[in-house]
């Protein structure tokens, strides 16, 4: 995403909000992009800036392709560091410490006049948080959680509120130390949004998709990672749906699954609300935010083979909130495949997930930026 996206004319620039989002995959800059339009509807003027641009060095850039090549090469070593992070109580601590020589420049970064900072993204709460409960940072920092599960790197000291996507989260916020935890609701395009018999045949046409039959739109994020081709000879060797999958940016397992002739294969899809409407059922593996986009539209998820690290903790969370189906493995695949496009698990999954959407966040957010007091409470509980 760009560094800096400005509001429209009609705003007020005198009221601004800086969101902090960091290109690692495309769901945390899609999730800023609709935020940053929600904020503008509201009258605000919203830059949002990549908080992997503020490292010196071009570290941010080395950070980013660090953590693509574990999830593609290595999975199981971030899967280890990710339970480590989860787990030792020091974690949070000692990223602070290790980002502390990044502040100044995160600071310096952020433009004169805002009433409020918004992190989409871990990392840059980590920097927010010590500035603004060091008194450097002297309006309200929200963090906004882009992932379902609410892991501690999340939360740092400083942090005024904490918006989670479900009362699941919200709990795991307050055994985090987090203060002031909401749920709020999910921000995604209104273009999402269930679709009519003739939308979805009209959508399968535009894809060169099948007009009849269950299709199991299969994702794997921007960077197309983890275990695809597998599950999607899985779904298709079930015969209870026809697999389309979509490998995002990674050409060579597009590659790949072509010459294996598995289902519909596409690449990177620049409408995918539109190819949400010629779906049934959406199978996941990392609670990003095609899993929401599929939500608001009405679709079943299903949670299938999931990442390592944060994928498994949001696949646990989400069906335990009910908004997805955790399947454990190729005997349950086909069951969970009937059951979400047509029985009664399905319909209770979709009414839990389009629930998300009833509210919006961005008037939490806008109205903590209108009002600008500190709510600083549990930043001693997180230390």
């Amino acid at each position: 995403m760009s560094t800096t996206e400005s509001g429209p004319v009609h705003t007020d620039p005198h009221r601004r909000i800086v969101v902090i989002s960091a290109s690692v995959g495309a769901g945390h800059d899609g999730t800023t992009r609709e935020l940053a339009a929600r904020l503008r509807d509201h009258g605000f003027q919203v830059d949002c800036l990549d908080v992997t641009d503020v490292f010196p060095w071009r570290l941010g850039r080395l950070l980013r392709g660090t953590y693509h090549g574990l999830l593609l090469r290595l999975p199981w070593i971030y899967d280890g560091l990710f339970a480590i992070a989860c787990r030792f109580r020091g974690a949070g601590p000692v990223i602070r410490a290790l980002l502390r020589p990044v502040r100044s420049r995160m600071l310096r970064a952020l433009p004169a006049g805002a009433a409020a900072v918004v992190s989409t993204y871990p990392i840059a709460s980590q920097l927010l948080g010590p500035l603004r409960r060091d008194g450097r940072l002297t309006v309200p920092v929200i963090t906004y959680l882009t992932d379902f599960a609410a892991h501690p790197i999340w939360f740092s000291p400083g942090v005024d509120a904490h918006f989670v996507a479900h009362e699941t989260g919200r709990l795991l916020a307050l055994a985090h130390g987090a203060g002031d935890v909401r749920v709020a609701g999910r921000v995604v395009s209104p273009r999402c949004r269930p679709a009519s018999a003739a939308a979805k045949l009209r959508a399968r046409q535009r894809f060169g998709l099948p007009p009849d039959g269950r299709l199991a739109l299969l994702v794997a994020g921007a960077w197309g990672v983890g275990e695809v081709a597998p599950a999607a000879a899985e779904i298709a060797a079930t015969g209870a749906a026809i697999p389309v999958t979509v490998c995002g940016h990674n050409t060579a397992l597009r590659r790949r699954m072509t010459r294996a002739g598995t289902g519909h294969v596409l690449g990177w899809v620049d409408d995918m609300p539109e190819l949400l409407r010629a779906a049934d059922v959406l199978v996941e593996n990392g609670g990003g935010l095609t899993a929401l986009e599929a939500m608001a539209s009405g679709l079943p998820v299903l949670t299938y083979r999931p990442l390592p690290g944060h994928g498994k903790a949001s696949a646990a969370t989400m069906a335990e909130a009910g908004v997805t189906t955790l399947v454990r493995g190729p005997d349950e695949l086909g069951r969970a495949l009937a059951e979400a496009s047509g029985g009664e698990r399905g319909r209770r999954s979709r009414d839990a997930g389009m629930a998300l959407f009833a509210t919006d966040p961005a008037v939490g957010i806008a109205g903590i930026a209108a009002r600008g007091r500190p709510t600083l409470a549990g930043a001693d509980a997180l230390g």
